[in-house]
């Protein structure tokens, strides 16, 4: 306990994981896109973990690259599924009078904010395996060259519509270019 009367009622500062979500605005992907992030980054590391372990298998001869390979390529899976998982659970999005806003990470955590004033167009893109489950990607194209597009894939099909339109009404308020 202090003795110091100024920091007897202040609080401690917040854990960088406790104010994840501090803004009520902040909204969290839906649920059913984590079987698609796993999938992803699954993929992505088991091509790289399996081609990673057959080479290291063939040059050190340590053993056959046709039981490496594979041992590799499931493991990197796995860790790959892991991370896809963890990084749709920790991003969120938010929608304002001033712009779009995306929050990802935890530990490196990186937040964008695109403004109105900067939006230069809007796409969505729906793949086979996103249609299957009701999910949509929201591409925002901004005005610039540095990160000229911001991409939030795993979205809900009707958020990322209602985004998509929300955002074209407050860049064009007349609406006469939709």
């Amino acid at each position: 306990m202090t003795d110091d009367p100024r920091l007897a009622d202040a609080t401690p500062p917040a854990l960088p994981h406790e104010n994840l979500a501090i803004d009520p605005g902040w909204q969290h992907l839906p649920r059913r896109g984590t079987v698609l992030a796993a999938i992803e980054g699954g993929l992505g590391l088991a091509l790289a973990c399996g081609f990673g372990a057959g080479m290291l298998s063939r040059l050190a001869d340590l053993s056959s690259p046709w039981l490496l390979a594979p041992a590799g390529a499931l493991a990197g899976a796995a860790i790959g599924a892991w991370f896809g998982v963890r990084r749709h659970r920790r991003t969120l999005w938010k929608l304002d009078e001033e712009g779009f806003g995306l929050q990802r990470g935890r530990w490196w955590r990186t937040e964008t904010r695109v403004p109105i004033s900067r939006v230069q167009h809007l796409d969505l893109k729906r793949g086979p395996l996103e249609r299957a489950v009701g999910l949509a990607t929201l591409v925002i194209h901004t005005a610039g060259t540095r990160m000229a597009s911001v991409s939030v894939s795993g979205l809900d099909g009707d958020d990322a519509e209602r985004l998509r339109d929300r955002l074209a009404r407050q860049l064009d308020p007349e609406d006469d270019a939709l």
